[in-house]
């Protein structure tokens, strides 16, 4: 296991978004379940993979494709929210938590770049 921040963070995000996948399924909702499942683990997944990329430029891409998983998991919680699967206090946490993570893997990314 890391210890860094970003890896720590995506586990727990990682965690919290299988047990709203279990929840949202019992609600009898598999299309979007299945895809914020998808979409919110691959993003510490990417970050786990960027820690043995080969080079600079490989734990980028790694690091964008984290980004845009995470940008992808505001949408479908956005959705579920919408859809009324999930609550206003559920939606909230878990948004201002894919926050933190896109706000940490661009700093990473900009950090990074300009080494």
């Amino acid at each position: 296991m890391r210890n860094d921040k970003l890896s720590e963070l995506s586990m727990d995000f990682s965690i919290d978004i299988i047990e709203l996948v279990k929840e949202v399924k019992i609600q009898r909702e598999s299309v979007i379940s299945n895809q914020i499942g998808r979409s919110g683990t691959s993003i510490g997944a990417n970050i786990r993979e960027a820690h043995y990329a080969h080079g600079k430029a490989d734990f980028i891409s790694k690091l964008q494709i984290a980004l845009k998983e995470a940008n992808e998991t505001q949408y479908w919680l956005e959705l579920l929210y919408e859809s009324e699967f999930i609550t206003k206090d559920e939606f909230d946490s878990l948004y201002k938590d894919t926050n933190e993570l896109i706000a940490l893997l661009t700093t990473s990314i900009k950090t990074t770049q300009n080494k």
